[in-house]
């Protein structure tokens, strides 16, 4: 028994036993706007077992995901939304979550705002940004009042882009080692499969050059028809690969 007590005293009291749910989520905010988001997660998900049930243990768990979020953890931070979309599909706040989903692999994978990396967008793995593009879809689909519904569209823009621009590369690479078949598969994959993209330029600058290689004039001819209408200004045909423009998302 008296092995038992000492156990008992041994463990660390709950400072928020006494506290309120408003209470709670109070110090959770202060602590997420203050950047401390290891020490706001935890509080939150007190709240989200305490308040079981109401708006605002919903709202715990948006704040977590978020917290998940700032603190680079971002598949803490989609599974805590993928179970928010879950549980709550009649929620006011789908939207958000939708937004903030897409928010999470769009910074993930594409990092247009980091100022660190240098790295082509668009040579990165592209399943994050695919997820995300997903996401936006669907909160643009099912909400195009909401307020996040402009913003998403401009991201599903820069998304497009980026996975077009990703088959360039794969249709370069191939044409650079004189797999020509391989490029113009892959440069006709973006032409299909993205409409009104920068990267279609290169795209058929590469169809055109492979065709050429190829032997296969009448192909290489159309190719350079489809270019010059839609490029009239392209600088391909006359400076090649190495004056091509620069990627798309450095002039934004």
């Amino acid at each position: 028994m008296a092995l038992l007590l000492a156990a008992c005293s041994s463990t660390p009291a709950d400072p928020t036993a006494s506290w309120s749910p408003n209470k709670i989520y109070a110090e959770a905010k202060d602590e997420l706007n203050t950047g401390a988001y290891d020490k706001a997660v935890p509080l939150f998900e007190k709240l989200e077992g305490r308040a079981a049930g109401t708006p605002l243990a919903q709202q715990a768990q948006l704040d977590k995901a978020y917290a998940h979020f700032k603190n680079a953890e971002p598949a803490l931070a989609i599974a805590t939304l993928d179970r928010f979309l879950k549980l709550h599909p009649a929620s006011p706040a789908i939207d958000y979550a939708l937004y903030l989903k897409g928010i999470v692999n769009f910074n993930d994978d594409l990092g247009l705002f980091s100022s660190v990396t240098r790295q082509d967008l668009s040579e990165r793995d592209q399943k994050a940004a695919k997820d995300s593009f997903e996401a936006f879809k669907e909160l643009v689909t099912r909400f195009p009042e909401s307020r996040y519904a402009h913003d998403a569209t401009d991201r599903m823009g820069y998304i497009v882009n980026s996975l077009a621009q990703s088959e360039v590369h794969v249709a370069r690479y191939y044409f650079q080692r004189g797999a020509y078949l391989a490029a113009i598969n892959r440069a006709q994959a973006a032409v299909t499969d993205y409409q009104s993209v920068p990267a279609l330029e290169e795209a058929l600058f590469i169809m055109v050059q492979s065709y050429d290689a190829l032997a296969m004039p009448q192909l290489r001819d159309d190719a350079k028809r489809v270019l010059e209408k839609n490029f009239p200004q392209t600088p391909y045909l006359t400076q090649g690969f190495k004056s091509s423009p620069q990627p798309w998302w450095k002039l934004w």
